[in-house]
């Protein structure tokens, strides 16, 4: 373009299996942030080449940057909240298994952080334990598409900090794969996953709570709330702006 090469990346939660995307639920970030395109091309030589993994600038990638990004965001709200400070964490994922992962959120919790995990699966942590998880709750949502986005939230004093994600929290996504999560600047772009994060949360139809032993229990609607459906606002919503 104008006689200089531009690069466009196309970045996303899940894959691009033409039968998965009937029914499952993914984002797609569509770039042509030269720093963000720089990353991802680096990322392709590290996956054709054979030479010394190249820095990158603005996405955390495993199996080398990845968890331990995490950890440090997790462990920054758990700081700020023992500052007095207001904390949050709202995580979306498929599977949270990760031992390192689920410690530093239950020190977190301690801290006095409130921490919202959204996962569809398998989740070894246990919410609602007095001493060890009482600022976490837990919740699946199972609907009509499968909940395959993998979307992460700090509060970080205000800012505000999302990303998406390949990676689920487990063992083979943060040692064993090449994952990538990714950043979520445009402002507008970033108050549409908080919004439908938020929806996520509040939905009472098709959503399940995990207790403290281990099972799950349906969210009841109270008689007083609305109906919330997550999946059924979401298609509302992209209904109205096609």
């Amino acid at each position: 373009e104008r006689h200089q090469l531009t690069r466009y990346v196309q970045l996303g939660t899940g894959n691009y299996r033409a039968v998965k995307a009937r029914h499952y639920t993914d984002y797609g970030l569509l770039s042509a942030d030269p720093d963000r395109c720089s990353d991802v091309h680096k990322i392709f030589q590290q996956l054709t080449g054979m030479g010394k993994a190249e820095r990158i600038k603005t996405l955390f990638s495993a199996p080398f940057t990845l968890k331990k990004n995490l950890v440090r965001l997790i462990e920054a709200e758990a700081e700020a909240a023992r500052q007095g400070q207001e904390a949050h964490i709202i995580i979306k994922v498929n599977a949270l298994t990760e031992p390192k992962i689920i410690s530093t959120l239950y020190e977190a919790s301690n801290a006095g952080v409130k921490i919202d995990l959204i996962i569809r699966g398998m989740c070894f942590l246990r919410q609602g334990i007095e001493g060890v998880s009482d600022n976490i709750r837990v919740r699946s949502v199972i609907g009509r598409f499968l909940e395959h986005s993998r979307v992460y939230y700090f509060h970080a004093n205000g800012e505000e900090n999302v990303f998406c994600s390949s990676a689920d929290w487990m063992d083979r996504n943060f040692f064993q794969r090449i994952e990538v999560a990714f950043p979520i600047e445009n402002p507008a772009i970033k108050r549409r996953l908080i919004v439908d994060l938020d929806t996520h949360l509040s939905d009472n139809q098709q959503a399940w709570k995990l207790q403290s032993n281990g099972k799950y229990v349906k969210v009841s609607q109270d008689t007083d709330e609305e109906p919330v459906s997550a999946q059924m606002q979401l298609l509302t919503r992209l209904t109205e702006n096609l």
